[in-house]
């Protein structure tokens, strides 16, 4: 990078501008909590500094210091040539109105569940969940805002992944919830103890091989596990539906999301009713079911 463009380089506004600038140059993919260049910029300039969001115009024209800018150099240079999503190196991202810690040992948290986690998962959930499971948590973020949004529940988040449970682990001691949040190793739910669940949410890897192989370098980062479900994007689906019935109250609810994999779904139970939400601020593919239609449409059998 040009010293004599970054000696240039002021203010905030400076930053972000000419980050922007060099992420469209370079053609990098925006998946990641923010879908443009200049909400990837801000990410980046304002999380490294530790600056929120809703602080930006406050601090838009401040200077930054020497050290800022070399701490700013290296990411954008990272996110780049590696192509690091911003929220690897800021070390943080933004989800359902909170922050979460992460680390690439897990997803990027921008699953649109967020939306209905706000909304309280009307009008689909009949009665106030007293306990809530969240299947393949990583970073905890979907279990979490349960809890933030009822919070008298208590909350278990599963991973298969011991690196993605220690994230969690992290972001249940950052809000200071584990007198009522736990985090469990489990595949699926083959450690999951014995009850009943009124709220069970899954964003589990449902990426099926064809797309899996043709994502773009960012998502290559991410841990792989996390992604990909074998050759129709449903392997973990399959089992969290099979099994679902054992775990779910009779007035429970399952939320899973599938992603591009919802046509392989439907295809693969046509007789199920499966709801798809929509949702006003995007994404799509999240099914809801209730505890009645999981108990007559499958069983740990099937």
């Amino acid at each position: 990078m040009d010293k004599n463009v970054v000696d240039q380089l002021l203010t905030v506004r400076d930053w972000i501008r000419w980050a922007s600038s060099e992420f469209t140059r370079a053609g990098l993919f925006f998946g990641h909590g923010t879908d443009n260049a200049w909400d990837e910029a801000m990410m980046l300039v304002l999380g490294l500094i530790k600056q929120p969001w809703d602080r930006c115009d406050a601090v838009i024209d401040a200077r930054l210091t020497v050290a800022e800018k070399e701490l700013l150099i290296a990411a954008i240079r990272d996110r780049v040539e590696k192509r690091i999503p911003a929220a690897y190196l800021v070390g943080e991202a933004p989800f359902a109105g909170l922050t979460f810690r992460v680390t690439e040992d897990v997803l990027v948290p921008r699953s649109p569940i967020a939306e209905l986690i706000v909304n309280e998962f009307q009008p689909w959930l009949e009665a106030y969940p007293q306990r809530i499971l969240d299947l393949c948590t990583g970073s905890g973020c979907i279990g979490i805002a349960c809890a933030f949004a009822f919070p008298e529940a208590e909350v278990d988040l599963s991973d298969l992944s011991v690196k993605a449970l220690n994230v969690a682990r992290s972001n249940i001691e950052r809000y200071e919830l584990a007198d009522r949040v736990q985090a469990v190793h489990s595949d699926v739910f083959a450690s999951i103890p014995p009850k009943k669940y009124q709220l069970i949410v899954s964003n589990p890897p449902y990426v099926d091989a064809e797309d899996l192989a043709s994502m773009p370098a960012e998502y290559h980062a991410e841990p792989a596990m996390g992604l990909g479900s074998g050759d129709d994007g449903l392997d973990i689906t399959r089992q969290i539906l099979s099994h679902a019935a054992e775990y779910l109250s009779d007035d429970g609810l399952l939320v899973v999301e599938v992603g591009n994999s919802w046509p392989a779904l439907e295809a693969a139970y046509p007789d199920v009713p499966f709801m798809w939400p929509e949702f006003e601020n995007g994404g799509h593919g999240v099914f809801v079911l209730t505890s009645a239609q999981i108990k007559e449409y499958f069983n740990s059998a099937s």
